[in-house]
């Protein structure tokens, strides 16, 4: 038996809202989790204090799937088949997504800041786009999920600031953010963490927190770019 793997061009699901009436401060880039789609991320990141003076960008993982009592239409990023192919191609992808928001604004040298807020599944992706995108990234926000290894091993990579978000009761990743914040403390990366009452879940606290937090975003590091 042999094992041949093909790229094969696939169509991605983007929802973009833009501010009303004022300029964006930016693009607030969300990664949904598994089983969700990028409506379900909208409403999320709408959610956030402040969000509404960025351009809300809701990407839809490429791997749709029927749930099995309601048949919605979900997602999900990858599994673990063919992981290293499938990292690949979401990152082009995030990369296109990037490209196609921001070309028209960066002329004159008027870089547009990008953040990424990543949940759960989600999480991983949007670490991942953040430092290999070839946009550089003004922030990262991961809540519930941590840094995959791939990204771990890359010394290489330049990090944006991050917050990291975890609920006390999160009993999949609650365990593993100590190590996240060794790694980041590792690298030199600037980085907050919000520890909030409740579990694998967006909470009112955390939101809170995630937009006091996007209002302290500056532009990208120029050292980044």
């Amino acid at each position: 038996m042999r094992l041949i793997t093909l790229s094969t061009p696939t169509t991605g699901r983007i929802l973009v809202e833009d501010p009303a009436g004022s300029v964006s401060r930016g693009l607030l880039v969300g990664c949904h989790g598994y089983g969700q789609n990028a409506t379900d991320m909208l409403e999320e990141l709408r959610r956030i204090p402040g969000a509404g003076e960025w351009t809300l960008v809701s990407v839809q993982a490429l791997n749709r799937f029927y749930t099995r009592n309601d048949q919605s239409v979900v997602a999900n990023w990858m599994t673990r088949e063919d992981r290293e192919h499938a990292i690949a191609d979401n990152i082009e992808y995030l990369t296109r997504v990037l490209q196609n928001l921001t070309e028209d604004t960066e002329t004159g040298g008027n870089r547009r800041r990008i953040v990424f807020l990543g949940f759960s599944q989600g999480a991983s992706m949007a670490a991942r786009a953040a430092v290999r995108c070839t946009k550089p990234a003004a922030g990262l926000i991961m809540l519930g999920g941590d840094i995959p290894p791939d990204v771990r091993e890359d010394s290489s990579l330049r990090w944006p600031q991050v917050l990291i978000g975890a609920g006390r009761d999160d009993k999949w990743y609650g365990a593993r953010i100590d190590s996240d914040v060794q790694f980041l403390e590792s690298r030199g990366v600037r980085h907050e963490v919000v520890r909030f009452a409740g579990g694998h879940e967006f909470t009112e606290e955390f939101r809170n927190a995630a937009g006091d937090w996007l209002r302290s975003v500056k532009t990208v590091d120029p050292d980044l770019a």
